[in-house]
């Protein structure tokens, strides 16, 4: 074609004065390249050093009672000194079950084995990772406002899918439900300087009454502001680019 948009736009952009703008996208890959390395960096230093942390609180019978008991592997369930109920699963590429005592004292066992199979779940799909890389995103390319929305349905989504997990393999909703409950009056975990996945950290108001009410179908609703302002800034920082590179 003798003429196309890309002509156009590259025309258009000259003869307004708008030809600096590759600085601009200069400073875009450069923020998001040095940002996306600091992000990694700073997780990757806060885990290393919270695994070191745990080995000082490391139950190291109740962890090889646990590790038999749900025949895991060598280690992949990490029982921890601590008062505070908790279980959580880190870890990128071998994640591992964190369960403190406090857990231990607060629930029956079969509510136990519900919380380990809950968190199972979120380990064999790897969700750390997920949750990590869909939260680096979301805060690197800030200015895309969906992938916000994406980051945190996302953690719903596979609590649920957890949740579910856990049910199917007890047969029974009420050793999850009983675990949650609990887990609720105890509060909320304490915030922690690295990505994990929580049992009772995330939707638990929904996943109550996902169990209550399995009935009822679990369904997310796009925001049809936040798409529109995503499809745009997308659309322009593309445009952008197809002109730099004209």
């Amino acid at each position: 074609m003798k003429l196309n948009m890309v002509s156009v736009c590259h025309s258009w952009l000259n003869e307004n004065g708008l030809s600096s703008l590759m600085h601009v996208l200069d400073g875009l890959v450069i923020y998001t390249l040095l940002f996306s390395l600091w992000k990694i960096g700073s997780q990757w230093i806060q885990m290393t050093k919270m695994k070191q942390h745990f080995q000082q609180y490391k139950e190291r019978e109740l962890t090889k009672k646990l590790n038999q008991v749900f025949k895991l592997g060598k280690e992949c369930i990490i029982v921890l000194s601590h008062p505070t109920p908790a279980a959580f699963t880190m870890g990128f590429i071998r994640p591992k079950i964190i369960i403190t005592t406090g857990l231990f004292h607060l629930l029956s066992q079969e509510e136990l084995e519900a919380v380990v199979t809950h968190e199972m779940y979120h380990k064999v799909n790897r969700d750390p990772l997920k949750v990590f890389l869909l939260s680096l995103s979301s805060s690197v390319m800030w200015y895309i406002p969906i992938q916000k929305w994406f980051y945190h349905q996302y953690k719903v989504v596979q609590e649920v899918l957890a949740d579910e997990f856990a049910i199917q393999r007890q047969g029974t909703v009420v050793h999850l439900g009983g675990a949650l409950v609990k887990m609720v009056r105890v509060g909320k975990q304490e915030k922690m300087p690295f990505t994990f996945v929580s049992f009772a950290a995330t939707a638990v108001d929904l996943r109550i009454e996902s169990i209550l009410n399995p009935v009822q179908d679990f369904r997310l609703r796009l925001p049809i502001k936040i798409v529109f302002l995503s499809i745009v800034v997308f659309s322009i920082i593309s445009g952008l680019f197809i002109y730099a590179l004209a």
